[in-house]
């Protein structure tokens, strides 16, 4: 197809070949020459005309090459540009891709949000209740190293339970006693006649007389608070703190606000200090203190508190 032009050129002009192309005898007129000689003026127009149309026969080939060339390019471009298109077509699905991802991530990532607050504020409550727990923890860790008691420690308060059931079972026997003997010793004597004659013998440093009288009182319920404070101060003075300590704890049971509170919580705790009771004898120093700072068991308080340092 693309010499078709060409063609027809030469094949409208081969008659005039034809009719030109007998040489002479010398080989004049001769076209097919590469030089050829004794031309007549026809032969000179065929030839030029063949030169010409050699002439566009050699560009005609020369540019259907290029246009070969050209096209091979062209389809060489157009194998890169669908190349191109193609990989433009995956960037754009995997751009669309990672579009839907990350908005898709970006749900995810507020749902996570969400839920971290809602795990913040959970972890919040959850520490406020885990301090609570721990102080209350603290507290029974506290209490349990105040009360703690060694293993000797327990072995000696069993030996002193033990030693205070012989005490009770002997005062027991000697109560029965002072109330036989009450029974008979008191008779025809009234509660305040008794009360009279217990304080004579106390002042007279007669304990044992005194304390039976005292004890009649307290049978008989006569002034009991004071009956029981007395008794708990004739066991002071005789150093049988225990006892004394017992007596007192009664009395203040029976009558807090008695005239002689000072004196019986004072007692109380140089009994407990006595006795190696050291904190609730500091309790009940600084409790006279407190409520009685003008007496002067306040002020034997404060000296006591002041040898515990």
């Amino acid at each position: 197809m693309k010499y078709s032009v060409v063609s027809a050129l030469l094949f409208s002009f081969f008659p005039l070949f034809l009719y030109s192309a007998e040489p002479s005898a010398f080989g004049a007129g001769d076209l097919s020459n590469p030089n050829p000689y004794g031309l007549t003026s026809s032969e000179e127009v065929v030839l030029e005309t063949k030169k010409k149309l050699e002439s566009v026969v050699v560009k005609s080939n020369n540019q259907a090459n290029r246009v070969d060339s050209l096209r091979e390019r062209i389809d060489g471009l157009q194998s890169v540009i669908e190349g191109l298109s193609l990989k433009t077509y995956e960037i754009r699905k995997d751009l669309q891709t990672l579009s839907d991802t990350n908005q898709k991530q970006a749900a995810n990532n507020d749902e996570m949000g969400i839920r971290l607050n809602e795990l913040s504020n959970a972890n919040a409550q959850n520490i406020e209740q885990l301090k609570l727990v721990v102080s209350e923890l603290s507290s029974v860790v506290d209490t349990i190293n105040t009360s703690y008691v060694s293993k000797d420690d327990f072995n000696a308060l069993v030996n002193d339970i033990n030693k205070f059931k012989d005490i009770v079972a002997k005062e027991f026997k000697t109560k029965q006693k002072q109330t036989k003997a009450n029974k008979e010793g008191f008779e025809g004597m009234t509660t305040a006649d008794v009360y009279n004659k217990a304080k004579d013998l106390f002042d007279k440093k007669m304990y044992t007389d005194a304390i039976k009288h005292y004890t009649y009182l307290i049978e008989k319920n006569y002034k009991p608070a004071y009956a029981h404070y007395m008794v708990g101060v004739i066991h002071y003075k005789r150093k049988h703190y225990g006892d004394a300590i017992a007596y007192f704890k009664k009395s203040s049971t029976l009558y807090s606000k008695a005239s002689y509170m000072p004196e019986l919580m004072l007692y109380t705790a140089i009994s407990m200090d006595k006795t190696g009771d050291k904190t609730n004898a500091k309790l009940f120093y600084n409790g006279v203190v407190q409520k009685f700072p003008d007496s002067s068991e306040a002020k034997e308080a404060k000296k006591q508190l002041g040898l515990m340092q």
